[in-house]
């Protein structure tokens, strides 16, 4: 006999759990979810136990959602079945109790950023009556790309943080056409493990880049030029972090609203995958 029940703070045990049963085998190669991990995912995605979902058959778990929640809307930020217990209705009911949940208490937006290679994924979602609202993109420079190029008279390139960048108004708004992980919530959340660098004239920062380094690889959280220029300042960005190590580049989920594919395939960067952004009104069946 299955049954279903949301969590509480105090189920964070068991959403690990049913994490490592449900989510890892389709992803062996990730690391196996900790309390320490979850509770980060808390912190940076607001990740909400009360969102979250298991799954179970006698006291075993077999499914799990877990849900992030913001004033703009819910984030299915993870969603499986253990492989045993597929294609049995399982996925179509953990996404149809929480969207009646969401139908009384808000907020109503309810989004998913899945892997357009996880076609299975892509079905549930699909027949659940979301609706496909962008294609995202993920982005990589490679490490044999040299982008290098020395600065420009009258351009500094100085360090810059998220407190900084959000103190003079340039960290923007939120946007829903932004992914949930690079959104500015989760920017001023994780503000302590992101650098970031600015070009700066005399009177004005003109472009920022933020980012978090891993070993020799950058991923890019964040970049934006106020000046019309062909994107040379970020290219400038660019050129200093990898004359300070940065041999390699990820820029993942990108909406074309960000940067074009045509300016990001002229600093060197190519597509690696893409996500499709899924999106329903919560309702009470």
């Amino acid at each position: 006999m299955s049954s279903y029940r949301f969590c509480r703070s105090d189920d964070i045990g068991l959403l690990v759990e049913a994490l490592n049963r449900c989510w890892a085998p389709y992803f062996p190669d990730e690391p196996l979810t900790t309390p320490d991990g979850f509770k980060r995912s808390i912190r940076d995605l607001q990740v909400w136990c009360s969102s979250c979902m298991v799954a179970f058959s006698g006291s075993d778990p077999i499914g799990v959602l877990i849900g992030a929640k913001r004033p703009s809307g819910t984030l299915i930020h993870r969603i499986a079945v253990h492989p045993e217990h597929r294609r049995q209705g399982h996925g179509r009911h953990l996404l149809t109790s929480l969207s009646s949940k969401l139908a009384i208490l808000g907020p109503p937006r309810i989004v998913a950023e899945v892997p357009e290679a996880l076609a299975p994924a892509c079905d549930l979602f699909n027949a659940s009556g979301y609706v496909q609202e962008a294609l995202l993109t993920d982005y990589v420079l490679q490490p044999a790309t040299d982008v290098r190029e020395g600065d420009r008279e009258g351009r500094f390139v100085i360090p810059v943080t998220v407190d900084d960048l959000a103190a003079n108004g340039l960290l923007g708004e939120t946007d829903p056409q932004l992914c949930w992980e690079r959104a500015v919530e989760t920017l001023t959340a994780r503000k302590d493990d992101i650098a970031g660098l600015a070009v700066a004239s005399d009177e004005r920062i003109e472009a920022y880049l933020l980012y978090a380094a891993r070993g020799g690889t950058a991923e890019i959280l964040s970049c934006r030029t106020f000046v019309e220029d062909g994107g040379a300042r970020l290219k400038q960005l660019l050129s200093r972090l990898n004359a300070q190590g940065m041999d390699a580049f990820r820029f993942p989920k990108v909406h074309s609203s960000e940067l074009s594919k045509a300016l990001l395939e002229t600093f060197g960067f190519r597509p690696a995958g893409t996500h499709l952004l899924y999106a329903a009104r919560a309702r009470s069946d």
